[in-house]
């Protein structure tokens, strides 16, 4: 029973600091335009990548043994 005094409190901390960080994330703008991310795949004009990143140039890399499994 004594560990209601220990866990009520830290619950409503944990409580408060989740809607703080919702509050927070909420308030720059993360929740503005939740539909783009999912309509950029089906743009034809766009490249494939994210216009913030570039392309890789050469050869891709090779891992040095295969991923199936140990040999």
């Amino acid at each position: 029973m004594d560990i209601l005094y220990l866990l009520i409190p830290l619950s409503v901390v944990l409580v408060l600091l989740i809607l703080g960080l919702f509050g927070w994330a909420l308030h720059h703008g993360q929740f503005d335009d939740v539909e783009r991310e999912g309509l950029r795949i089906l743009d034809d004009q766009g490249l494939g990548f994210d216009v913030n990143q570039t392309p890789r140039q050469g050869r891709p890399e090779q891992s040095p043994r295969p991923l199936s499994g140990p040999s």
